[in-house]
């Protein structure tokens, strides 16, 4: 009999909701606009679930990914951008409404979680996933269970410094997070968009083709973000030395990350060798929603 798990990836424009069989495949997907109120935020997700297990014809599981955490300390949700869901018992409140268990994780943390199960590093131990939208998030699982940590802030990769920094680099950017220099100000879509295009401007979609149309600037940004990128993987695998490292979120589609990544990291990094593989995520924009459901592993 094919067990079912459903995943929903909560985010602050979109719900996204799909269940998995055995096998990890999509049987359904299905997506709607996050309400801005946190009640009814709870409610949509319940009616989804509720839709869900009609179509499927049987109970599932349920995991969620949100993006931010449940504090340990207060049970209470923290570090969201979704700025709604910060200060309630989130896990508690929709286990209540369902009426059953419910996994909740971070979102980045999702995101690794499938792409280590069946994704672009299934079959390594320990790896170490980036999502580079319009924020900056990172995700770590070994032996295919996330790894929190003892405040659930594991992986927070993107409010670390900018390692290395040059001297037009300081004092860096001002971060939401209440700091300066935070990777996110430097990788996230928005950060590459400003330094490629001025203050304010937070698209980052057209620059690779224009840098490939021969755009001096645009070529200029996006070397100066690769290298960026590679000081701050390369402070990962000096401390964690994953297995792999998967890249996710809208600028992991630049193709050009593959090649200059790797390469610049090798000056960075503390060992006389360096093969550390930088790949694109295997499923895409489904990794966040497949990582939910796989908060139930196989078994």
């Amino acid at each position: 009999m094919t067990r079912f798990r459903i995943g929903i990836d909560l985010g602050g424009t979109k719900i996204e909701i799909a269940a998995i069989d055995d096998d990890g495949g999509i049987v359904l997907r299905e997506r709607t606009a996050t309400p801005p109120a946190y009640g009814d935020t709870i409610g949509a997700i319940t009616g989804l679930v509720g839709a869900a297990e009609a179509r499927l014809g049987a109970a599932a599981t349920v995991g969620i990914g949100i993006p931010g955490v449940i504090s340990p300390a207060t049970g209470l949700v923290k570090n969201a951008n979704t700025i709604a869901l910060n200060g309630h018992p989130f896990d508690r409140d929709i286990a209540a409404a369902l009426g059953r268990e419910v996994r909740v994780a971070n979102d980045a943390n999702c995101f690794a979680l499938s792409e280590a199960v069946d994704g672009a590093g299934a079959g390594r131990r320990v790896v170490f996933g980036v999502i580079l939208g319009t924020g900056c998030g990172g995700g770590i699982v070994v032996d295919q269970r996330i790894v929190e940590g003892r405040h659930r802030i594991a992986g927070e990769w993107g409010h670390i410094p900018l390692p290395w920094p040059r001297s037009g680099e300081l004092p860096g950017h001002a971060c939401w997070c209440g700091q300066h220099n935070c990777l996110e100000t430097w990788l996230a879509g928005p950060a590459l968009a400003a330094d490629c295009d001025g203050a304010g401007r937070r698209d980052a979609d057209t620059i690779p083709a224009r840098a490939a149309a021969g755009e001096a600037g645009a070529r200029a940004a996006l070397e100066r973000h690769a290298d960026r990128l590679a000081r701050g993987l390369a402070l990962i695998v000096n401390l964690l030395d994953p297995d792999i490292i998967v890249l996710g979120g809208g600028l992991s589609n630049m193709a050009h990350l593959y090649e200059a990544v790797p390469a610049a990291m090798k000056r960075y990094i503390f060992s006389d060798f360096v093969d550390t593989p930088v790949v694109a995520a295997r499923h895409g924009d489904s990794s966040g929603v497949r990582g939910a459901a796989w908060l139930w592993p196989a078994g």
